[in-house]
This record gives structure tokens, sequence and C-alpha cells, in this order.
């Protein structure tokens, strides 16, 4: 371990020096270059070097590139941009155009809608007229055949009471008068 007896006189001594304005010696090359000129020197030299190997050049081309390269993707981005803003317009367009189809389809549709329930009224009326009319024709047709029938039953009852009748009254002599006065007519 340390002494801190020689760490406190060292701190002394430094304080001695202090107050009394000593200073402490510098190397130096050659007497005169001191630590600070190697310094100086030496970055003197490294920016000579720089400018030889046109290092600001290089650097300023190569900003110059990426400012150029950095401007192109602003372009690229301003004409996505726009196309994006077009896209969005042309479909923004197209949906409103859509629904002003889908509205005039629905009521198109419901103007046929109506036309076919009044349509289908009218037929329903012309259908039920038509039914009527044929079953009053049936019904008149089928009272025409009773009335047919009927009178022919009647002829033929008549014709049969006319046949007994003739020939419960009629006898030959009377039959030999009728044919000489029908052959006379002649």
């Amino acid at each position: 371990m340390l002494d801190l007896s020689l760490l406190a006189v060292a701190a002394e001594h430094g304080a001695e020096a202090a107050a009394h304005g000593a200073a402490h010696a510098e190397p130096a090359a050659f007497g005169f270059i001191t630590p600070g000129m190697w310094v100086a020197l030496a970055m003197t030299t490294l920016i000579l070097v720089m400018v030889w190997k046109k290092v600001p050049g290089m650097i300023t081309s190569g900003l110059d590139a990426s400012i150029a390269e950095i401007r192109k993707q602003l372009d690229e981005a301003k004409a996505l941009r726009a196309e994006a803003e077009a896209l969005r317009k042309e479909y923004a367009d197209k949906i409103a155009g859509a629904e002003k189809e889908a509205a005039e389809m629905i009521e198109h549709a419901r103007h046929e809608a109506e036309a076919i329930v009044a349509k289908g009224a009218e037929d329903t009326k012309a259908l039920i007229k038509r039914r009527e009319k044929m079953a009053e024709d049936k019904i008149a047709a089928a009272e025409r055949g009773a009335i047919d029938e009927l009178r022919a039953k009647a002829a033929a009852a008549a014709a049969g009471a006319a046949g007994t009748l003739i020939a419960a009254n009629h006898d030959a002599k009377a039959d030999k008068g009728l044919v000489d006065e029908a052959i006379a007519g002649l």
C-alpha cells in the first residue's frame, strides 16, 4: 500500500512550487520546438495533405451526390404522391358514379315493379272477365242444350202421341181418302 505520508509530502511540494511561481520544464526539440508547436505542425501537415489529395472536393462531391440522391427520392416521392392523389380521385369518382348508378337502378327497378303490379292487376281483371264470359257461354250452351233436348223429347212424345191417336182414330178407308187427295194435289 502506498504511504499516505508520501502523498501528503508530494502535494505540499506541488503547492509550494505553484506558490513560488516555479514553472516546470517542458521538453523541446532542437531547443525551440515545443510540444504545442509539434501539434500545430502535425495539423498543418495533415491539412496540406488533405488539400493536396483533394479530400474537401471528395467530401463536397460525396455530399453533392447525396443531395442529388435525396432530391431524386423527393421528386419520386412527389410523383408517387401525385399519382396516389390521382388514383384516389379516380376511385372517389368511380364510387360516386357507382352510387349514382345504383340509385338509378333502384329507381328503375321500383318503376318496373310498379308497372308489373299494375299490368298484373289489369291482366287479372281481364282474366276474370274472360273466365266470367266463358262461364256465361257454358251456361248459355248448357241452357240451349237443355232446351234442344226438351224440344226433342217433346217432339218425340208428340209424334208418339200423334201416331197413337192416328192409329186409334184412322182406318184404311180414311188413309185411302188422304192418298187420293195427295195424288190429286200433284
